[in-house]
């Protein structure tokens, strides 16, 4: 199985530069200390202008997009039967089933695009329903594979031409009695009696087939190469070769090719089983994402399906993770947050350190496993410490943090301040963006007790673009709640120089929890909160501590 071995290393939806940047370092140390198995970063949503900016700086390229977890067609165990050309005969198809087992065989074109399918049973049927003596040529059967099936050789005549018009009959009658039955292109099964040979040349047969090894003599074949006729030369006796002989037609005539039913690598099991239950067909082909053919799979396929295995970084809300998580094995967690609403079926690594940033704790992992850093990692990591910590302003940064972030500056070569400048300007570059994307941009969701609620968040350097934005955001957040059952949402407008923000609120007692929870009033449609920075460490604890009072 290609699948085999391959674990994705993933961080929250609306990722922020250190969900990024901790799963392509973490993919990086597994990589490195590998067992066989390859790790791969991905993302759960769109990167960011920050992050956009930290990659781009540090020329490292962005994870690919995984937007579902669940289970897909190619986590199945695909069968790799060949495909077939539409040219060979029933007979051959009929062996390379036997041989593999399998009661499906798929025909493909020269280019490995399915052509149709044949099975079993339409092998059989074929040979019950062919009551009719022109079978063969109507299906414009080849010579050489009609000599193949009656395991004949083809003493003269042009092997490659095909028997297209004409009957297959049997040459038992009196010789002066077989001109009566013979039609000029007929194909005739004959003894070894001279003057049947030389009765059927003068009628013109397209093809003979003599059989029990009988010869043909010179004058016989001197006159078939006259009339282009073909002498086949068979050592089976004449009933074994009329049994045989239908099963030469080339199965293209008897294939399968309208409304195929064919599944794509990509394809989700949920929606193939469906389909799979209602057309009770024993085997379907796969193709890849070009058409080209790769395998069968069954319905008991998908009971030895392989879940994809996750290490998620960054987070441990089931609210903030991958869709179809459920349908997933995840085999670590690391992250920095208060612990959520996600559940594994196995015992996992997790690893949850009150630090400002997950990056923190892969560049504690690298010194651990005595991992040289490179610069580019590095600058990754500096990046997402300073991004998270609001350079070292927000309450959740620890000493650990700037040790951290003092380190991995030295190894990448950048000044902090300078760096970080840059980075919350690329961040907060809100030109041309539509609210909905500002909104979105950073925006989690939370539940304590019953109640859903959200929060987006926007850290910015310049006071008045925060102002114009509170002016854009006030309207659109009214449209936003009541979405995906949140019942109230919530907007920092972080100012990062003055360490404070404004909280601007909707949905039903929204405005109560932030006067509850920090014991200020409203001012000109906002509240502001001095030394503020933090939705992790000072906003959502005070609204979960104060949403649990009440319900109380």
């Amino acid at each position: 199985m290609g699948k085999q071995g391959k674990i994705y290393i993933i961080g929250h939806k609306n990722p922020d530069t250190d969900s990024i940047c901790s799963a392509i370092a973490y993919a990086d140390i597994k990589n490195r200390m590998s067992n066989g198995n390859r790790y791969v970063a991905k993302r759960a949503g769109q990167i960011n202008e920050e992050t956009e900016y930290v990659l781009k700086r540090f020329g490292v390229e962005a994870p690919g997009y995984l937007s579902d977890v669940g289970t897909q067609v190619k986590d199945m165990d695909i069968r790799e039967t060949p495909g077939v050309p539409n040219s060979i005969s029933i007979k051959d198809a009929w062996a390379i089933m036997k041989e593999n087992s399998a009661v499906t065989l798929p025909i493909t074109k020269e280019d490995g695009q399915l052509e149709g399918l044949i099975t079993t049973g339409d092998i059989a049927k074929s040979y019950m329903d062919a009551h009719n003596n022109y079978f063969l040529s109507n299906a414009r059967t080849q010579y050489r594979s009609i000599a193949n099936t009656v395991e004949g050789v083809i003493v003269t005549g042009n092997s490659h031409g095909y028997f297209v018009k004409g009957k297959v009959v049997i040459g038992a009658a009196n010789p002066d009695k077989l001109g009566d039955f013979l039609e000029e292109d007929d194909l005739v099964i004959l003894g070894d009696r001279h003057e049947d040979h030389l009765c059927a040349i003068r009628e013109n047969v397209s093809c003979i087939i003599v059989c029990n090894h009988a010869q043909v003599s010179a004058d016989i074949i001197e006159a078939a190469d006259k009339n282009q006729c073909v002498i086949i030369q068979s050592a089976l006796d004449t009933f074994t070769v009329a049994r045989l002989i239908n099963q030469s037609i080339p199965v293209k005539h008897i294939m399968k090719k309208e409304n195929l039913i064919t599944f794509q690598t990509d394809d989700f099991t949920d929606d193939v089983k469906d389909i799979m239950v209602k057309n009770r067909h024993r085997a379907f082909p796969v193709v890849n994402k070009h058409g080209k053919y790769i395998g069968t799979v069954s319905r008991r396929n998908l009971l030895g399906m392989k879940k994809k295995q996750l290490i998620l970084v960054d987070h441990n809300e089931k609210t903030q993770a991958v869709d179809n998580i459920d349908a997933a094995e995840i085999l670590e967690i690391i992250d920095h947050h208060r612990l959520g609403s996600l559940e594994t079926l196995q015992p996992v690594m997790f690893r949850n350190q009150p630090v400002g940033c997950t990056a923190t704790i892969m560049y504690q992992i690298y010194v651990e496993k005595a991992l040289e850093i490179s610069p580019s990692i590095a600058g990754l990591l500096c990046s997402a410490i300073i991004s998270d910590t609001l350079m070292f302003r927000s309450p959740t940064c620890t000493s650990a943090d700037k040790m951290a972030a003092g380190a991995l500056a030295l190894i990448a070569g950048i000044n902090i301040e300078e760096h970080a400048k840059e980075m919350f300007t690329a961040g907060s570059n809100l030109r041309g963006k539509t609210t909905e994307v500002i909104f979105y941009q950073d925006f989690k969701r939370f539940t304590a007790d019953t109640v859903n609620f959200g929060v987006g968040q926007i850290s910015s350097m310049n006071e008045d673009e925060l102002k114009d934005l509170k002016k854009r955001l006030i309207p659109f957040m009214e449209h936003e709640c009541g979405k995906n059952g949140i019942s109230m949402v919530f907007f920092m407008l972080t100012n990062i120089l003055n360490e404070s923000s404004e909280i601007i609120c909707y949905g039903e007692g929204s405005g109560k929890l932030v006067q509850e929870a920090f014991e200020v009033q409203e001012s000109d449609g906002g509240y502001v909160l001095p030394g503020v920075v933090s939705r992790k460490k000072q906003l959502i604890p005070a609204f979960i501590g104060t949403l649990q009072q009440n319900g109380n």
